[in-house]
């Protein structure tokens, strides 16, 4: 009977030991198919739609970024007050939508050659910028923003600001997917500020683009 309860201990451990391994496993496996990128691009109601439809993106979450001031609120960053910008935080999966795809969207859906300000909001916290993550996206949005430059599709310098991110500060309830919830004033403020009619004149017919 000792022989047989010590034989069923060691095959209870060595099931727990696989179903272990099978989990951090799956969890690794799970995480892998995760990524965060984060741009600004002036209004985040207005970013958070083509990214959305971007084939790949699992999330967009508006919020605050790239200041000084923890957990601000929406009054404090419209006065301008705090240094942080409205930007949206988008998770992807990696394996169907490349980060590089994700810099493609953002370029279509912003004007890069204006500082502190986009379409009719003005102020550094409507200002464009990347803010990457890790090393390699540093490098690729250097490198997209480069080419950018070179190509001569745009007639200035782009000015776009490349940098490190910080703590990112989710917006009020509210704020998250504005234009869904509030589509005809949604559609009035995008109109009225002119940025689809900007977008045409800097991109033409890949104006506010997304990738499918």
């Amino acid at each position: 009977m000792e022989l047989d309860v010590n034989r069923f201990v060691f095959l209870l451990g060595l099931v727990l030991l696989v179903l272990t391994g099978f989990g951090a496993a799956h969890a690794q496996e799970t995480s892998n198919k995760e990524a965060v990128a984060i741009f600004a691009g002036g209004c985040f109601w207005c970013m958070e739609p083509p990214f959305d439809k971007t084939e790949g993106v699992i999330s967009t979450t508006s919020g605050y970024t790239g200041g000084m001031k923890a957990n601000p609120t929406y009054k404090e960053v419209s006065a301008g007050g705090t240094g942080h910008a409205e930007a949206v935080k988008v998770v992807y999966d990696p394996s169907k939508v490349s980060y590089e795809q994700l810099l493609h969207v953002f370029w279509q859906n912003i004007d890069p050659i204006r500082k502190d300000a986009q379409f009719c909001d003005v102020g550094s916290q409507y200002r464009s910028a990347i803010f990457y993550l890790d090393e390699e996206q540093r490098q690729l949005a250097e490198k997209s923003k480069a080419e950018l430059d070179a190509s001569g599709r745009i007639p200035k310098p782009v000015v776009t600001e490349i940098t490190k991110a910080g703590p990112f500060y989710p917006a009020e309830t509210y704020h998250q997917d504005y234009y869904l919830k509030n589509p005809v004033r949604y559609a009035y403020y995008r109109w009225g500020c002119g940025r689809d009619a900007r977008l045409e004149q800097l991109w033409g017919d890949e104006a506010g683009r997304h990738e499918e």
